[in-house]
Order: C-alpha cells, then structure tokens, then sequence
C-alpha cells in the first residue's frame, strides 16, 4: 500500500518554481529541487514526473500567477491609461526577480511545443488584455485615435520583457522608471 503524501504539493510546486527562476532549467539538479521543496527524491517523481513536467508545471503557474497580477494592475484607476502605468510600474517594481517566463524563452526559445503553447495562451490573454485598455485610452483622449492597439500591446509586451532584461542585468531602479515611462509615452 503506497504511502500517503506529507508535504503540501502547491507549496513544494512553488519551492521547485523559485529555483528554476533564479537557475533556468539546465542548471538546476534533482538535489536542489528536492532540498528547495523539501521531498524526497522519489516523492518529486511520484508526485510531478520527471523534472520536465515539474518546469512545465512551473511555467504554467508563473504564467497564470503573472497574468492575473498583470489584469489586475491594468483595471486600476479611473482611467484606462492609469492601469497602463500601474501595469508597467508593478513590471518595474518586480522587475529585479528572476522572470521564469522569460528565463525560460531565452533558455529554450520556441524549441519545445509544450512552452510554446503555455507561452502563446498566456501571451494571447495578455496582449488582449493590454489592447482593449489601449482603446479605451483612446477613446478617452488620452491615446491618439491613429494608434494601432495590438501593435501597441505587443510593443509595450516587448518592453515589459526589455525592462527585465535591463533589470536582470544589473540597472539600476531609475532607469528601469526611465524605461517604462518612455514606452507609455511611444503610445502618445
């Protein structure tokens, strides 16, 4: 009879998530995720596969955590371009974390589908997301009309991505402000 788990598996999952934020995938090891998530090394294969189905599991929760705290930020404020700032000011105010979303398209770029499909819904959800707040900014003066909504959502997406990578490089918190004002002003 096989024994039943101990451990919390949504707390061990956000152990295994922190590590392969700051190591990426190659460079982490079973051991360190056993020790982060405090399970054996048996328990992490019965209870999540193998370490690929963990960093999927991984990316998929970094991903919806990281949508919902974005949709969240973007319906602040009386106005739609205030929720476009508080958006980007909670990309700059996290941006000195290691992002796994990130970390994992420059580890493996489009090479493997399954992140690929992860990294499509939740760019899907997002960039929708993003461009309906743009064309609410327009129709309350404060884009101009001649802008193109999804192509704004992706620039701004883009430099989400820029201000992480500024950030994980070592800038400093005043140009990482510095960069999300001036991709709020390109919508203007």
């Amino acid at each position: 009879m096989a024994r039943p788990k101990e451990f919390d598996q949504d707390t061990a999952l956000e152990a295994a998530l922190g590590v392969f934020r700051e190591h990426g995938y190659a460079a982490t090891s079973a051991g360190m995720l056993t020790e982060a998530m405090n399970i054996g090394r048996q328990s992490l294969y019965d209870t999540f596969g193998d370490k690929w189905q963990l960093y999927r599991a991984a990316v998929q929760r970094y991903g919806d955590a990281e949508s919902r705290a974005h949709l969240a930020a973007l319906a602040t404020g009386p106005k739609a371009i205030d929720g476009l700032r508080a958006m980007m000011a909670r990309v700059v105010a996290e941006a000195h974390m290691p992002c796994l979303g990130l970390g994992s398209l420059t580890e493996f770029g489009v090479s493997r589908e399954e992140l690929n499909q992860l990294h499509a819904a939740t760019g899907r959800v997002l960039s929708k997301a993003i461009a309906a707040r743009i064309a609410e900014a327009q129709r309350q003066g404060d884009v101009p009309s001649a802008v193109n909504a999804q192509h704004a959502a992706a620039f701004l997406l883009a430099n989400v991505a820029g201000i992480r990578m500024a950030a994980r490089g070592g800038a400093e918190d005043a140009e990482l402000h510095a960069l999300a004002r001036f991709a709020l002003q390109a919508l203007h």
